[in-house]
């Protein structure tokens, strides 16, 4: 492990992560760990490689023995609850007690990394490293969906010019037939991995007919198209091939679904996304494994680490954590109702992290904003507000247990928190049926962690009687209210017209009535609306659109006023990230 330990209080995360990859273990004795061999990784410069996942499952078999351990969390605040430090600290944790672990995390995407959320690869002591490649490209997995989603727009739009402008003849010259797309009903749009509000909204195809289709369009973040939830859940290449080829991409004007097989791009499409198949092998600070691979934001996409991942870590190792997207409402909910049904894998143990700022806030705090100093009343001790915000807790502790397994909340620790404070917590998570670890990993890494992963191999070693919330041939409409009201406390769910009709038709088809459900709402309130903190009563979800990820296997109901591309604010995180001139070391990532 790292010997280089900086005090957390005194030092920034990138020169807590510097001063550990100074004495990184080398990747060979990481894979070493897990029982890979050196010629199962892919090198992929100094200190990064990718894991040939199918030569080691030829090689060990595909036993997925290791206990399985989600890691969600309450309803965060904008600076988010900790999940992914949790996540590393109870890797170390679990390691620092001589258990055999490995953990997996999401890559991050430029978006958050550079404005105002930071890259997503923990923080203190309890960190992925190296911090640099992991912020910033990490093996190009991103690129790759990037690059691979823009070819299907590419080729829409050339199919759409040349379908304008060329009579049935010349396109069967071409190998074209007419596919008679309908301009207003494109279903995808160009991504790019920033949050760019400007680019929302666009006009392509201006100029003559050699300059394209004129038509409405716009971009969406990489991180959230269907190819990325299509890694996540994927199983191998041939699978992964034939669901790229299912991608609805347009219909035509007579309602005709088009997919990227259609447009003749899925072939080119996976070879693109091909070496992105291999998750990433990296390292905590104290020289654990970490696999990394698929993406964030389970607000608007999956926010699952991979399937690919997840079955070849619990195939190596005795304790396996991964991470699920936000809290429990919207992340966990995917996890137990999407990835586990996919990957035929399901928890021993469920991780709840919790701050008591958070719970200050969703108890009527202060508003807590990105770049601005936390309120007095985060700092010092007020029991009145974290009693009443600990009903968010127990919302989130409720829609765990309903999977059939009893959580464990970790209480995320900061230095401002009292004794006092810590301990109404452990009441209030205690008597509504949950484990509770109090957990200083950010501090003090590993060593801070015991009594974290004490409790969850207490918790894996408890049967628990895991099941889903629905049934696949449970109509559409049920499942989302059964979500709604489940989950997310609502009384109810309204549609608008346009969503009422994609709703109907979609049942219609018995192909698409058996897929996945995978809602899109706000991360920030267990209902649709940011603003709204604590566990809301009396309201009704309000679901605008309903879209269709039919490679990745899902209906995607979306609530309320929610952006397939974020924003930038305007206090962004680039303003402090550079490059030493003199080492070419990075600094100013968190």
């Amino acid at each position: 492990m790292a010997t280089i330990r900086l005090d957390p209080t005194k030092h920034e995360d990138w020169q807590i992560a510097a001063a550990a990859e100074e004495s990184m273990r080398p990747l060979r004795d990481i894979a070493g760990d897990l029982g890979i061999r050196e010629d199962e990784l892919i090198p992929m410069g100094r200190s990064l490689a990718k894991v040939d996942y199918q030569q080691v499952l030829a090689r060990v078999g595909q036993t997925t023995a290791g206990k399985y351990i989600d890691v969600t969390a309450i309803t965060p605040t904008p600076l988010g609850e900790g999940k992914t430090t949790t996540t590393m600290g109870l890797v170390e944790g679990l390691g620092h007690i001589g258990k055999r672990v490995s953990g997996a995390i999401r890559q991050p995407s430029g978006g958050p990394t550079f404005n105002v959320k930071g890259s997503a690869a923990g923080g203190g002591l309890a960190q992925c490293i190296p911090l640099t490649p992991f912020s910033i490209r990490l093996t190009g997995d991103i690129d790759c969906i990037t690059n691979a989603h823009n070819l299907a727009m590419v080729a829409l739009t050339a199919r759409m010019q040349h379908e304008a402008n060329y009579d049935d003849a010349r396109l069967a010259k071409s190998n074209m037939k007419r596919l008679d797309i309908d301009p207003k009903r494109v279903e995808i749009r160009w991504v790019i991995d920033f949050c760019a509000q400007a680019l929302r909204n666009i006009i392509i195809g201006r100029g003559s007919k050699m300059d394209g289709f004129e038509m409405e369009s716009g971009f969406a973040i990489t991180v959230s198209s269907e190819l990325m939830a299509i890694l996540a859940i994927t199983r191998d290449l041939k699978d992964m091939r034939e669901r790229i080829g299912r991608m609805v991409v347009a219909y035509s004007r007579s309602g005709k679904a088009v997919t990227t097989a259609d447009l003749q791009v899925d072939g080119a499409m996976t070879a693109w996304m091909l070496e992105a198949l291999n998750p990433t092998l990296m390292q905590t600070i104290e020289g654990q494994p970490v696999l990394v691979h698929a993406g964030p934001f389970a607000n608007i996409a999956i926010g699952q680490s991979s399937i690919i991942a997840d079955r070849l870590a619990t195939s190596l190792t005795d304790y396996h954590v991964t991470e699920s997207g936000f809290g429990a409402d919207i992340g966990f909910e995917k996890f137990w109702n999407l990835k586990c049904r996919y990957s035929g894998i399901t928890p021993n143990a469920v991780v709840v992290v919790a701050t008591v700022r958070a719970l200050k806030m969703h108890g009527g705090g202060p508003a807590v904003k990105p770049g601005l100093p936390l309120a007095d009343a985060y700092k010092k001790e007020n029991l009145g507000l974290l009693e009443k915000g600990c009903e968010n807790l127990i919302a989130h502790i409720e829609t765990v247990k309903k999977s059939g397994v009893r959580p464990v909340v970790c209480i995320n620790s900061f230095y401002t928190d009292t004794p006092a404070e810590v301990a109404l917590i452990r009441r209030v998570a205690e008597q509504n049926g949950a484990y509770v670890a109090l957990s200083q990993h950010w501090l003090k890494g590993g060593a801070g962690a015991v009594e974290l992963a004490e409790a969850v191999v207490a918790a894996c070693d408890e049967k628990n009687n895991f099941r889903f919330l629905y049934d696949l041939s449970l109509p559409l409409r049920d499942r989302i209210e059964l979500i709604a009201k489940e989950v997310y406390g609502a009384d109810g769910v309204t549609y608008t017209d346009e969503a009422a009709r994609k709703l109907a038709a979609f049942q219609a088809d018995p192909e698409i009535a058996k897929l996945g459900t995978c809602m899109v709402k706000t991360h920030l309130s267990l209902s649709h609306t940011p603003d709204v903190k604590g566990r809301p009563r009396g309201w009704t979800l309000p679901i605008r659109d309903v879209l269709i990820y039919k490679g990745a296997g899902f209906v995607v109901p979306v609530a309320g006023d929610i952006k397939l591309m974020p924003g930038t604010a305007s206090d962004p995180a680039f303003r402090r990230v550079d490059v030493d001139v003199t080492t070419g070391r990075v600094r100013g990532l968190f």
